[in-house]
């Protein structure tokens, strides 16, 4: 039930900032995209910020992580992943 709250808070918020800077929703699709792009990245703020504050093995696991979930993950290459198996 959390996450259903939290949604419509985020959502609530959103709409506010909507009517606040008099776009329609629905968005035009370039602003739309931009705005889930925002909230893409910025959701990866706070992993990013606490790397800061750990050891570096565990940055660098939190940054993979972070780029993965934003520019999903890269394919890999079959003969590299044989010869690594």
């Amino acid at each position: 039930m959390r996450p259903y709250l939290i949604s419509l808070a985020a959502g609530l918020l959103v709409g506010v900032i909507y009517a606040l800077l008099k776009v329609r929703s629905p968005a035009p699709p370039a602003i739309a995209l931009v705005g889930l792009l925002g909230i893409l990245l910025g959701e990866q703020v706070v992993p990013i910020i606490k790397s800061y504050f750990v050891s570096r093995a565990e940055a660098r696991t939190m940054r993979l992580s972070c780029t993965e979930h934003v520019l999903g993950r890269m394919p890999a290459n079959s003969e590299a992943a044989e010869r690594a198996s």
